[in-house]
């Protein structure tokens, strides 16, 4: 199963992006037996500000036909990595060949898109920085892969 990033706004270099890397990297290496991967970030910019409307609709452009949609959001789940990673690994093994988190632009995601989405989960009901959030998710999904592997993370 394919897993996307889509988000509103540019990851530029600096410890982030640093963060996001390595993660990324690790998530592909210990994703990729368990049929998890490649992860890949699919970026998109509301370069006339137009609104959530607008980022909605060039975040629907990016997102695969037929994925897993994940609002990232402050209203959706919170759960312990090891029920995220039971969460991802259900998807998986129910046939489904990508997986969609939906990252918005700084007013969040358009209420549309976000009843579209098949699942929402929250780091806490905090608002995290866009940058910030999204090397969390991808500590998570680095995480969930190691979980569903066998490795040391919480072990299920």
């Amino acid at each position: 199963m394919k897993v996307h990033v889509c988000a509103v706004g540019r990851m530029r270099a600096g410890p982030e992006r640093v963060l996001f890397d390595d993660y990324q990297t690790r998530f592909d290496r210990t994703g990729r037996g368990l049929s998890l991967g490649p992860l890949s970030v699919l970026e998109v910019e509301d370069k006339k500000s137009l609104g959530m409307g607008a980022e909605a609709a060039l975040l629907e452009r990016v997102i695969p036909k037929g994925a897993v949609i994940c609002a990232m959001d402050e209203r959706g789940s919170v759960m312990t990595s090891p029920k995220f990673a039971n969460q991802i690994a259900r998807w998986r093994d129910a046939g489904r060949s990508d997986l969609a988190f939906i990252i918005g632009g700084a007013d969040g995601i358009d209420p549309e898109l976000r009843k579209r989405a098949d699942f929402k989960l929250s780091f806490g009901n905090m608002v995290w920085p866009h940058m910030l959030a999204r090397v969390m998710l991808a500590e998570q999904l680095y995480r969930a892969a190691s979980i569903l592997s066998g490795g040391p993370y919480h072990r299920v």
